[in-house]
């Protein structure tokens, strides 16, 4: 549901800046991916899983907010207002996700995932 409410946004700005976007694949987001699959194939333990899987997405999370952050400068700086402002929702957006994944890390995972290790 977020991810949809997020690019609802962007198509609102590629339509007011009468720009079409493209799809293009973000190396950066390959190498996470990477990550991850990397760690799937060495079958930790559930508990040390469930902290490998909470730690990616944080880096995932931390990438968006760098992102969205760069753009939302781009559009201060160029006067674009309303961008600016739906940038900064998604930016928003992105660091609650960041703060339930750490809450959720603290919490219990990462104590579990040590105790395994």
């Amino acid at each position: 549901m977020q991810t949809e409410g997020q690019v609802k946004r962007l198509d609102r700005i590629f339509a007011q800046l009468n720009a079409n976007p493209r799809s293009q694949r973000c190396k950066g987001m390959a190498g996470l991916i990477a990550e991850y699959d990397e760690l799937m194939k060495e079958k930790p333990e559930p508990d040390v899983c469930d902290a490998g899987l909470i730690a990616g997405a944080q880096k995932v999370e931390h990438y968006e907010i760098a992102g969205y952050g760069t753009v939302r400068t781009y559009a201060q700086m160029l006067g674009e207002t309303e961008a600016a402002r739906l940038l900064q929702e998604t930016l928003d957006e992105e660091g609650e996700t960041d703060k339930k994944l750490t809450r959720l890390a603290e919490r219990q995972v990462n104590r579990e995932a040590m105790a395994a290790a």
